[in-house]
């Protein structure tokens, strides 16, 4: 098996960072080329008479293929290398952008973003993997947080410069600039990062551990410690419903400031980009409130999680039934910092509630459960609904997945003590065993 994790006393400090950025880089080209496509939606459906349907299935192909294909292609790249994997990952979602830019219809189009969503699908998790390898461990918290972070940048940076060079080139440009800016960087990465130069050592990290669950546990026993109690289950489900809501609003937030306020796609594209930073800002904030007022007494996570959850459906809710105008993009912010608020909370839960040799398991898990609850099927049954109505009922109808998540993490809090109780029982209970 190939072995990708480096002594950090063995690669100097600069060269570190240099390799921190690269990745980085990548980590922005990858939410550039995948939330591009939302700045360009207007012009797609004017010029192909696409369905609100069709547009919302360009958009979810990508969220789907990273659902299924995220664990897989993880365990694969600490196989083969983690750094020949990234730069494949990368070639293959920049290629695929640049056939975006020369798709002739819905079909082709399709095809090229399934392809996005395949080379997108596991950067996230063998890019960070990569670079806490090559620094201390007392940085991991910090470097964690910046890299993510990376995700909503990106995705600003996508929308507002895709819309911009949509009204003034045309929308292939706006494909294309994201391809060229990608393809560049994996240039530069693959003439700066290369096996040889980060020193590899063997190391028991969170990926050989996840290799060595998957290679020791039988697949029911693995099943059973990842859905053991009722309040993990519901943390997975309640954790995916939210993001379905925030998925399709940002998925559709172009499409609707240009349908009901007039907007230019550029125009729409940056407002939209704005939205997406507020998201992330509350994901970040949240998060630390949360653990600020939960140190005392971990059951609060459930009550913050429960509380974002309901603030921002009721924001949501108020807001699409205003008419367009100030007050109601006020209360969209509002609803919006907030409705991704819950993942910090949900990451928190899962990871009390899972045995700690399977928490890269437990953590893969949940995010295939916010791909595939949420993630993939938020735009695309927004586009439906869309169809069948229009767009502004459709997102009326959508926020009511802000109160069934809400509902699942009450059903979780109710039994949690009670979960925590069994799972302590259980840990004791193998202890005892482990010393016969």
């Amino acid at each position: 098996m190939t072995s990708d994790y480096a002594d950090p006393s063995s690669i100097s400090r600069s060269y570190a960072w240099l390799v921190f950025a690269l990745t980085f880089g990548l980590l922005l080209s990858d939410y550039m080329s995948r939330q591009v496509l939302n700045a360009v939606f207007p012009l797609l459906k004017a010029e192909w008479g696409l369905s609100d349907t069709q547009l919302g299935s360009l958009s979810s192909v990508v969220a789907l293929m990273v659902g299924l294909l995220t664990f897989p292609l993880s365990v694969l790249a600490d196989r083969w290398g983690r750094v020949k994997s990234i730069i494949l990952m990368a070639s293959i979602w920049g290629l695929a952008t640049l056939g975006c830019a020369l798709a002739s219809n819905f079909g082709e189009m399709l095809i090229a973003r399934f392809f996005v969503g395949v080379g997108e699908a596991a950067y996230g998790s063998v890019g960070i993997a990569l670079i806490l390898s090559i620094f201390p461990s007392r940085l991991r918290a910090t470097l964690t947080g910046a890299f993510m972070a990376g995700g909503a940048f990106g995705s600003v940076l996508g929308m507002a410069i895709g819309g911009m060079i949509a009204v003034h080139m045309g929308w292939r440009w706006s494909f294309g600039t994201m391809a060229i800016f990608g393809l560049l960087l994996v240039l530069a990465y693959r003439l700066t990062v290369t096996e040889n130069r980060l020193s590899t050592q063997e190391r028991n990290d969170t990926c050989t551990d996840r290799i060595k669950v998957a290679k020791d546990l039988e697949i029911g026993a693995l099943l059973k410690s990842l859905f053991s109690t009722r309040s993990v289950r519901c943390a997975y489900i309640g954790s995916g419903l939210q993001l379905f809501v925030m998925a399709a609003m940002m998925a559709w937030t172009p499409s609707y400031l240009n349908r009901y306020y007039a907007m230019r796609p550029d125009k729409a594209g940056v407002v939209s980009a704005a939205f997406v930073l507020v998201a992330g800002m509350g994901m970040v904030l949240c998060g630390i409130i949360t653990d600020r007022f939960s140190q005392k007494d971990p059951a609060r996570k459930w009550s913050f999680a429960i509380s974002y959850s309901l603030i921002s459906f009721i924001c949501m809710s108020l807001a699409l039934q205003l008419p367009a105008g100030p007050l109601q993009l006020a209360l969209l912010a509002t609803g919006v910092f907030l409705v991704a608020g819950t993942s910090g909370p949900a990451g928190a839960m899962v990871a009390r509630l899972t045995p700690t040799s399977i928490h890269a398991t437990a953590f893969a898990t949940l995010t295939l459960a916010n791909n595939l609850l949420g993630l993939a099927p938020g735009p695309f049954i927004t586009g439906m609904l869309a169809d069948h109505f229009n767009l502004l009922m459709a997102l009326r109808i959508i926020t009511l997945m802000g109160l069934l998540a809400c509902i699942m993490f009450m059903f979780g809090k109710r039994t949690y003590r009670k979960d925590l109780s069994y799972l302590d029982a259980m840990r004791d209970h193998a202890k005892t065993q482990a010393l016969l």
